[in-house]
């Protein structure tokens, strides 16, 4: 799926079921891109991703979304971008918009990735509607999917819920975060140095948004 990052306070008493990320995204589309793409802290964080990696880094964009801000800037200074979305209609957007990078539509959970063949992985907001447990799996295997040395860029709504229901841009769905210390010890479980962190609230631009806290965090595989 693709950057996303819910009002994780509109909550409901009772949990209806939530729509599939690929629905929702599908249905959000460049809307989503509007709202999140100018993000100024996303931007920081892409910004010492890039001046960490060595010329040509094969980099993988889970949750690639529209390709933009992420692919595009990655792809922009000569790097090798692989973005898996599992929304068709983002995949088809981020194709046209970042037509040097390579994008595949799927659920990131079922593909396949061998071991050390990623220079850096970017996880922006793409975990939220995973149950912890397959957090932390997935960040476990992405470790494993980059080089010793390799990056990692993640970023997520730091609040502690597990599956509940929200209204996000107007689709109902079921998500599942960390507070920051545990997210952070969870990145660090999963086989990454944690060197960096950023907190910021952001508001999306968009008539439903409103103010969310965003963790980002640099990470390296030791």
């Amino acid at each position: 799926m693709s950057d996303q990052t819910p009002d994780l306070s509109d909550r409901t008493p009772e949990r209806p079921a939530g729509l599939p990320a690929a629905t929702v995204f599908d249905a959000l589309g460049v809307e989503y891109e509007r709202a999140f793409a100018g993000s100024a802290a996303h931007h920081a964080s892409l910004d010492r991703l890039l001046e960490r990696l060595a010329p040509g880094s094969r980099v993988l964009d889970v949750g690639s979304g529209t390709g933009v801000p992420t692919a595009r800037r990655l792809a922009a200074a000569g790097h090798r971008v692989v973005g898996v979305d599992v929304s068709p209609v983002m995949t088809a957007l981020a194709a046209r918009q970042v037509p040097e990078a390579d994008f595949r539509c799927g659920d990131v959970r079922e593909l396949p990735l061998v071991d050390g063949e990623f220079d850096a992985v970017c996880v922006y907001f793409s975990l939220l509607q995973l149950a912890r447990g397959e957090q932390r799996e997935l960040l476990g295997r992405l470790a494993r999917a980059v080089r010793p040395g390799g990056r990692l860029a993640v970023a997520t709504v730091p609040v502690d819920a597990a599956e509940v229901s929200v209204v996000f841009m107007g689709q109902p769905v079921v998500v599942s975060s960390f507070g920051e210390e545990e997210f952070v010890s969870v990145v660090a479980g999963a086989g990454f140095a944690v060197e960096e962190r950023q907190s910021v609230l952001f508001t999306p631009d968009h008539r439903m948004g409103e103010p969310e806290p965003h963790l980002f965090l640099d990470g390296r595989r030791p």
